[in-house]
């Protein structure tokens, strides 16, 4: 059945299909693995802008994209809720890390608490870098430090402003922790040589979405190129790709799209 949408509604969709995304997907290289399939296979052309959740969920708000791939699913939610989005489909799950440096001055490496390690943190006087952009990663951040009692300040917190794996290379430039999705972690390990420090803790599971752009409120969205990229990353082919990302034998993502 998927097969077949695929074969036909290339032609009928419009060449260029615009994404917004996370910086993780991009800066994870897992777009760089799974579009140039998805490209050859349909004949579409997909333009990718690589942000926040934050903001790539305001670009589709906006109708300047046609469908977006984020994770922060309280937000996808209520863009889902106030009809700017429709046909949002789980497509995979990776886990949120602390990451920081060898000599690890807070003293938290092999933790499984993160509120814990946040507290740690802070009472440390240790640095913190914080995306501060919005990001779904910037959020779930947030509410950690929320949880676990304490308010972040002083110069020993920095909010950067700045996609993942910027922030990676300052973390490990000034010495300092930060939260960041595994899969951006893994593509940034060499270079940065942080550490995972703190890992395991089931808040720190992270979910991706996929979402159209309802069309309802933007007549000039792509919304069948839209549609067609949703059933290629959810059908087995798609989840299959995403589950063969593996980046020095490493596996960053797993699927999740409902069979």
């Amino acid at each position: 059945m998927i097969a077949a949408s695929f074969a036909g509604g290339a032609a009928s969709a419009a060449d260029v299909i615009r994404m917004s995304t996370t910086t993780s997907t991009e800066n994870s290289g897992l777009l760089g693995w799974l579009l140039p399939a998805f490209e050859a296979k349909t004949g579409a052309k997909v333009n990718v802008i690589s942000v926040g959740t934050g903001k790539a969920l305001e670009l589709a708000r906006n109708g300047d994209v046609d469908v977006t791939l984020v994770h922060a699913r309280p937000m996808e939610d209520k863009f889902v809720a106030d009809g700017y989005g429709v046909d949002r489909r789980d497509v995979m799950y990776n886990d949120f890390v602390v990451a920081g440096p060898v000599a690890d001055p807070a003293h938290i490496r092999g933790g499984k608490d993160v509120l814990a390690a946040f507290r740690k943190i802070h009472a440390s006087g240790a640095k913190f870098i914080s995306r501060g952009d919005n990001s779904g990663t910037d959020i779930m951040e947030k509410n950690y430090w929320k949880a676990a009692g304490v308010q972040p300040s002083g110069t020993s917190y920095i909010s950067a402003g700045l996609g993942m794996g910027e922030v990676l290379n300052m973390a490990a430039e000034l010495q300092a922790y930060t939260l960041t999705d595994r899969a951006t972690y893994g593509a940034y390990k060499a270079k940065t040589g942080l550490e995972i420090v703190v890992e395991g803790d089931k808040s720190m599971f992270n979910p991706y979405g996929i979402i159209a752009v309802n069309p309802a409120k933007h007549k000039d969205v792509n919304y069948k190129g839209a549609k067609l990229l949703i059933d290629w990353i959810t059908s087995s082919e798609g989840q299959a790709r995403i589950a063969a990302f593996k980046p020095s034998g490493q596996q960053l993502f797993y699927p999740s799209a409902a069979r």
